[in-house]
Parts: C-alpha cells; structure tokens; sequence
C-alpha cells in the first residue's frame, strides 16, 4: 500500500511538472499553508531583586503554529519579492531552572524578502532563496498566577505585568514549490530570523528587565497558487 501510494504521488508530480508553466516577470504567488515558529531562544539570566539577589537562567519560548499567507510578486523571471505574514502567534514562556510557567506572549513577524529564482523562466520545480528584514510586533504579554504568587512570596509583591519590546532584524530563507498542475504547487519553506527584545517584568516594589533573542526557525508546509 506505501508503495502504491508513493509510486501515485511521484505520477501526479511528475505529470505536475509537465503541465506547470514557468515563473515569470508580472506573476504573482500566493503561498498559504501551515506556519510554525520553533525559537532558538537565548535569554540573560533573570535577577530578581532580593537580598542576597535570586538569579535564575533565563526563559524559555514554547513552538506555535498558525495559518501562514505569504504572497510574492516576480519582479523579473529570477527576482521577486515575498511578504511572510501569518494569523498571530502565541507562545507559553517559562522561567528556566524554576519549572515556574511566566505567562505568555502574542506576536506578529511580518517579513520581506528579495528572492532569487535559479530556475526562474524555466517549467519544474522552483527552489528559492531569499534576503529581508523583519519587524515583529510583540503585544497581550500576560503573567501567570504562579509567577505572581513567587513574586509575591520573594519580594513582597502583589501585582506583576510583563511586556516584550518590538523588534527589527534581518531573515534569510530557502524554499521550493513542486508543481502539482499548470498553476498549483506545493509549497515548503523556512526562515531564520533575528528576533532580539529587552523583556520587563513590571511590580508595584520594582522592576526587573533582562534581554532575550528569541531567533526562531520559521518552517511552512502548504500549497502554492501562481496567478
């Protein structure tokens, strides 16, 4: 049955390649599938200040995955140009070396890319390989109860608020559409990108803020559409 199905699969990818048109100036693409953010997270320890100072590793970022739409414009049969945008991500964080959850995080990592197309102009497989910047807008950062309740119980405090700044960075991907007919493709793809943030953790005796880079493996399975 594997076999059957794989043989089926490589006939339809095949027969795919042979009715697929190739990527030209003036196309557009619009890629929508699964998107998912793995941070590869590197945070500075989190002072806490009491007496002594309590000083814990750092935090830690969970995946999260999300509908990803990423159209692109060919700019000429090899240049386009691509916009990764995607509903929003929210991730749990966790206060490392603790088992201690913080609370969580809602972001938006819009990306624009330069892409070069080796095979642009010819019918196939279309690998891609791209250069941008990003933008990430950080928002509804909320606190969990248990990191309340251990601020409450290390520095007497009783309400806690945290917030991530904004960042600006620069990304790089690869990718490919593997035609399944004259405008349909499969499409994979992947990003890394530079997401650096100063993080604050707001009390009514203090505050504590450390840096976190959060540079996440962006990967998206899906179809392509070209139109």
């Amino acid at each position: 049955m594997h076999k059957m199905t794989g043989l089926a699969l490589g006939i339809a990818l095949l027969s795919g390649t042979g009715m697929a048109q190739a990527y030209e100036a003036g196309d557009w693409i619009l890629r929508v599938g699964a998107a998912t953010v793995a941070p590869d997270e590197d945070s500075q320890a989190v002072r806490i200040p009491t007496a002594p100072p309590t000083v814990l590793p750092g935090v830690g970022i969970d995946n999260d995955t999300q509908l990803g739409i990423i159209p692109a414009y060919m700019v000429t049969d090899n240049l386009g140009f691509e916009l990764l945008a995607a509903t929003p991500f929210t991730h749990d964080v966790d206060v490392l070396g603790a088992g201690l959850p913080a609370g969580e995080v809602t972001h938006l990592p819009p990306t624009l890319s330069l892409q070069w197309y080796p095979r642009g102009g010819q019918k196939g497989w279309q690998p891609y390989f791209g250069l941008g910047v990003n933008y990430t807008f950080i928002y509804d950062e909320e606190v969990s109860g248990e990191l309340e309740g251990a601020l409450g119980s290390l520095i007497d405090a009783s309400s806690a608020e945290l917030s991530l700044d904004d960042s600006f960075g620069l990304s790089a991907q690869l990718g490919v559409d593997i035609p399944i007919g004259e405008r349909w493709a499969l499409n994979l793809g992947v990003w890394y990108i530079d997401i650096d943030s100063e993080a604050t953790i707001r009390t009514d005796v203090g505050n504590v803020k450390f840096d976190v880079s959060i540079d996440p493996w962006v990967y998206n399975a899906g179809i392509a559409w070209r139109f």
